[in-house]
């Protein structure tokens, strides 16, 4: 199966708004299946914020790779039709 550079710039462009949308549903899920309602101990809200955090740190990484994929296709794109 040959991807054409566009679609592969497609693709990983809108490949992080659904990666967010998928953990964002995950958490939904957990959080419907234990039951957390407001009564949640301090432990619990304190190892959720810090699982938040990492989320978040791990999906700007993974932002940050995309756009350096994007640039390193755009390139490659920009010389194929140059020659």
């Amino acid at each position: 199966m040959n991807i054409g550079i566009g679609m592969l710039t497609i693709l990983l462009a809108f490949a992080l708004p659904f990666v967010v949308l998928i953990g964002a549903f995950a958490l939904a899920a957990l959080k419907v299946l234990k039951g957390d309602g407001p009564r949640r101990s301090k432990g619990q809200a304190a190892e959720e914020t810090r699982m938040i955090q990492a989320i978040y740190h791990q999906l700007s990484r993974m932002e940050d790779r995309i756009e350096a994929l994007e640039t390193l296709l755009l390139d490659r794109e920009r010389k194929d039709v140059e020659r």
